[in-house]
């Protein structure tokens, strides 16, 4: 089981690098593109794109280490543990785990066969990137919805209705979010299966297996469908502006007044006047006079709506992890150093599609 392990393992390695490869191309390709950031799913800032990529790729790269300590962690020998007491023939088992590419030795032999919690581990370190596909699943269904139309899947991940022949449901995406759910279970009820047996080897043990098997084939197609999913996804750029508005931009329009020395906790209050005032109008603040900014404040210059800019408001976040053009790169940057590939280029990847 942990020979086998540790072979699935590095193919799961090896696909969750191929899907941050597939996220880095993607944001350094589509860095242009604004669209709007969302906190309790109602809008909040401008952003780039290329942001909300990577800020799965950052989930998705600490999913890659917690597996390759995972994969590091299982790779212990219990061979020559016999039944529970240990081997009486003096065999060599550093030298059997040498030959055999084990790391070291589990060194008492009633854990070494009572032992399923490299099974376990396995199983919650899938749970943990099931959890981090469900979510980024989750946005791409409401970003290719009709109401949004920021991207669109493309046909080989969707399918249509059996009855309204208009649809073009994300099922691909759906299924990744609802396969995590299976994953969820196979670690929950394992846990269950062991918590209260006794030391050393018990028939329940044998429930581990199917779990694992389970598990690891349903993590491997997730992650493969997920690259692909993205990979040839259409993005469109015009519909994501066109969801910017004004009031999007009103801390920008606090951190006005705070660059000329006014505190932001007032500063707050007055962004939040104009807002209503906005409101009130039936206008965008944009559309507001020089006159009646001055009117709530004397301290709103004949620049003020200079703030108005969605490209000055991502580029102002300049600060390392920010959204302006330079800190997208940087992230890409140390993503890429993380990983160690020179480039971005994906196998299969046609960047014409969008």
């Amino acid at each position: 089981m942990r020979m086998w392990l540790r072979d699935e393992l590095n193919l799961i390695e090896e696909l969750l690098i191929n899907l941050l490869k597939v996220v880095a191309q993607r944001a350094k390709q589509d860095i242009d593109y604004i669209m709007p950031s969302y906190t309790h799913l109602q809008r909040a800032q401008p952003i780039r794109w290329s942001h909300w990529l990577l800020s799965y790729a950052t989930a998705f790269q600490s999913d890659l280490e917690r597996l390759r300590f995972t994969k590091k962690n299982i790779n212990k020998l219990p061979l020559g543990s016999g039944a529970v007491a240990g081997n009486a023939f003096g065999i060599d088992r550093m030298q059997m785990a040498k030959e055999l590419g084990f790391e070291g030795l589990i060194m008492n032999s009633m854990s070494a066969v009572g032992d399923r919690d490299f099974v376990v581990e396995v199983l919650q370190c899938a749970s943990t990137i099931g959890s981090h596909l469900s979510r980024w699943s989750e946005d791409l269904i409401i970003y290719s919805s009709s109401e949004f139309s920021y991207i669109k899947l493309a046909d080989a991940y969707t399918t249509g209705s059996s009855l309204m022949p208009q649809k073009k449901n994300s099922d691909s995406l759906e299924l990744l979010r609802g396969k995590s759910g299976r994953i969820f279970g196979a670690m929950a009820g394992l846990m269950m299966s062991i918590k209260g047996i006794p030391s050393t080897y018990n028939k329940d043990l044998q429930e581990s297996l199917q779990p694992m098997l389970d598990t690891v084939k349903t993590l491997k197609d997730g992650l493969q469908i997920a690259a692909r999913s993205l990979a040839t996804a259409t993005v469109y750029p015009d519909k994501m502006r066109a969801a910017l508005s004004p009031d999007m931009l009103a801390t920008d329009l606090a951190e006005y007044l705070v660059r000329k020395g006014v505190p932001f906790r007032e500063t707050h209050h007055l962004a939040g006047k104009m807002v209503a005032l906005a409101e009130d109008e039936n206008k965008g603040m944009n559309e507001l006079s020089i006159e009646q900014f001055q009117g709530i404040d004397k301290r709103f210059g004949n620049d003020v709506l200079g703030v108005f800019d969605y490209e000055r408001s991502v580029e102002l976040k300049d600060a390392t992890g920010g959204t302006s053009r330079r800190a997208v790169l940087e992230q890409l940057e140390a993503l890429k150093k993380t990983l160690g590939f020179d480039n971005f280029q994906i196998a299969g990847f046609d960047s014409k599609r969008s």
